[in-house]
């Protein structure tokens, strides 16, 4: 979080500075109902953006679909996630960002990327400089330079979709610093509840006594209706320059949910709560003053401390990185099982499919501890930006393949273990691992590489298609009726085709071994069915054992 960094440093009176500053040295441009002032300084580049006064921010949200059919803007497209299908913008603001879109670009392409930038602005000017930051945040890499919002008594300018596709990325989340007075009305321009905006970035609550950090949006929002709700003290001009001179002077800024709390203390949480929120809004902790005002502490604290455990609880609910070694032992654990299961002279699909022994049972642990944990991985990808899932699937693709090839295996032997269902690709496929493997389907279009390559360790691999088992299992069940397969000719046309399937794949080496050891799954459906085998070569393959162990030596001569 880059807020207590900024606060407990110059810059944040550095960029009100520039703001309030009237330096005939820097010439401002001019658009359409907008204002917007380049101010450089050795390697630093503060924009500080200004709107009209008499420009009033209207309440009603935009969708960026009716924003796309009915002026063409595509410019936010690149939030969008097959979870976040579209999101939704304060009209007003978006409207005179888009007016101005043109100007605004010619900015962009003049912004140096390799120096520190600050985009700013007070009121309605720091809406559009979030806006503008937004429009920055698609060409952000890790080794480029980030931009810093910091906005002062700026209006809300999207809903929870804006808010959960920049929340997404820890990278964009951290470019957003908002300043508020806690007496200022213009932040708090909100739709009637439900409230329809959501806040992002981190809110820096300011009173003339202190201040507090808040990068929990939930919390945030919570304390902008309650300040609605309560005009005891009144909404006044905000007076920026000298709460951010106080600040500068007291160096303050604590975020308790993320330093030094033990949040494992529910009282200590409180407390905390209670002192920066008198802080932040200019009270005493006196209770008996409090109870002067027209406001709540103990129900605003109470309702905060819930807002921030919960906050904190989904936080470490999933953490890829965290959970990634126990991740590990579990697959270490199956691949035990796997060499255990083997030892016993059968392959670990059918010992799992099977289920006899304890610990088959365990087994089924680890592969629901695996299944839970990429399910989860693979849905967080899903919701990060473009940019940002590009690069998180590229990191996690080994890990996802080799787990896909390990587990699926397993959650076909559950599906089948019954003998009561079909089609599972089609009807039983979680769709997690349909994505896993789009992901490595995308990655080896890029690379035009493939893995149909002699292996010369093939005793160790893992059957390439993970739905080779689901395939066997269906020609297992086609199988089933061998009296009246001469005469159904669709059976034997997906019999036929499941047995050039296999040919194929053995040809490439990309199936597990296992599959030849007697009383699997395979050898039962091969003394079934060859009798009515079509494809040559695989009957001359299977004909004789020992072609077995030339393949399982990568030595055997496939024609």
């Amino acid at each position: 979080m880059q807020a207590p960094f900024v606060t407990s440093s110059p810059l944040l009176l550095k960029t009100w500075g520039v703001i309030a500053s009237r330096d005939e040295d820097v010439v401002p441009h001019e658009g359409r109902g907008l204002f917007w002032k380049v101010w450089k300084e050795s390697e630093l580049t503060i924009v500080v953006f200004e709107v009209k006064n008499d420009f009033d921010p209207q309440q009603k949200l935009v969708s960026s679909s009716v924003l796309k059919e009915k002026n063409n803007f595509r410019r936010f497209e690149f939030l969008c996630t097959k979870k976040i299908p579209e999101l939704s913008f304060n009209g007003s603001v978006v409207s005179l960002f888009i007016d101005n879109l043109e100007k605004l670009d010619e900015l962009k392409s003049k912004i140096s990327s390799s120096h520190p930038l600050i985009i700013t602005g007070h009121g309605v000017g720091g809406a559009i400089a979030s806006l503008f930051t937004v429009l920055l945040l698609e060409s952000i890499g890790s080794g480029k330079k980030r931009p810093l919002c910091i906005t002062f008594g700026s209006p809300l300018i999207g809903d929870k979709k804006l808010q959960e596709a920049i929340s997404r990325s820890s990278i964009w989340s951290s470019c957003f610093l908002h300043v508020v007075s806690y007496k200022d009305s213009l932040p708090k321009k909100l739709n009637s509840q439900p409230v329809d905006y959501m806040p992002f970035g981190t809110f820096l609550f300011c009173s003339d006594t202190g201040a507090t950090c808040f990068g929990n949006p939930e919390s945030v929002l919570e304390l902008l209706v309650s300040s609605i709700n309560d005009q005891s003290q009144g909404f006044e001009v905000a007076d920026y320059g000298k709460l951010v001179k106080n600040l500068n002077c007291k160096a303050i800024c604590k975020d308790f949910s993320l330093q030094g709390m033990n949040l494992t203390h529910s009282t200590s949480l409180n407390a905390s709560i209670r002192l920066q929120l008198c802080a932040a809004l200019g009270l005493t902790s006196n209770m008996q003053q409090l109870q002067h005002q027209n406001i709540d502490i103990n129900a605003l604290v109470t309702k905060l401390e819930r807002l921030e455990n919960k906050f904190m609880f989904q936080k470490m609910k999933f953490d890829p990185s965290k959970k990634l070694n126990v991740m590990k032992i579990d697959m270490a654990k199956l691949e035990w099982y796997k060499k255990h299961c083997k030892s016993q002279g059968s392959g670990y699909y059918d010992c799992f499919k099977r289920g006899v022994s304890t610990i088959d049972q365990d087994a089924v642990q680890w592969q629901k501890n695996l299944r839970n944990y990429w399910s989860d991985m693979v849905e967080e990808a899903e919701m990060k930006p473009q940019t940002e899932a590009a690069a998180f699937r590229t990191r996690w693709l080994f890990s996802g393949t080799n787990y896909r090839r390990m587990v699926e295996p397993l959650d076909i032997a559950e599906y089948y273990a019954n003998g009561l269902r079909k089609d599972y690709e089609a009807k039983g496929r979680s769709r997690h691992y349909v994505v896993l493997e789009k992901w490595l389907e995308e990655d080896k279009k890029e690379k035009s590489d493939s893995e149909g390559k002699t292996k010369k360790n093939v005793e160790l691999i893992l059957t390439i298609d993970s739905c080779f088992w689901a395939k066997l299992e269906e020609a297992l069940l086609l199988c089933g009726e061998l009296d009246n397969l001469k005469e159904n000719v669709e059976a034997k046309g997906k019999l036929l085709e499941f047995e050039n399937y296999v040919y194929e794949s053995l040809k490439k080496y990309e199936v597990s071994p296992e599959i030849f050891l007697k009383g699997s799954s395979y050898m039962t459906w091969w003394n079934k069915y060859k009798g009515f085998a079509d494809n040559h070569r695989l009957a001359n393959f299977m004909r004789n054992p020992q072609h077995f162990d030339q393949y399982t030596e990568g030595d055997y001569s496939f024609t």
